[in-house]
């Protein structure tokens, strides 16, 4: 299922009033959803937003993708800027243990090269 994140319109005729939701992306745009994460409403001056972080990071982190208005909204919330973070850490952390089991891989061909060393002596015996 691929989800994705967008808004839904609700609000009265020339008053438009968004809810951002996870939603899959077969759905239709005011039909069913799978968590509300947070409004939007352009109609106000600073266009008032609220965001429940934890949550759209959370659909971020499991493969969600943000529309585009959804994620001029996320970027000025600030949390666009804590996903691209989490992901660096994340990079950094998978690469210290890279290491550690390519030193192990080395280790275990040269044992492989000896015995089939080993091997060839006693054929040509």
């Amino acid at each position: 299922m691929a989800v994705k994140l967008r808004l839904k319109r609700m609000g009265s005729t020339h008053k438009p009033f968004y809810r951002v939701v996870a939603a899959d992306s077969r759905s239709a745009r005011d039909g069913r959803f799978l968590e509300t994460l947070g409004t939007y409403d352009p109609k106000k001056d600073a266009n008032a937003y609220t965001i429940k972080e934890d949550r759209v990071l959370y659909w971020l982190s499991v493969g969600a993708t943000p529309t585009e208005t959804v994620r001029t909204v996320l970027s000025r919330a600030g949390v666009m800027a804590k996903f691209a973070e989490s992901k660096v850490k994340k990079a950094t952390k998978a690469e210290k243990p890279a290491k550690k089991e390519a030193t192990k891989t080395t280790a275990k061909s040269t044992s492989k090269k000896t015995t089939t060393k080993k091997a060839t002596k006693k054929e040509e015996k």
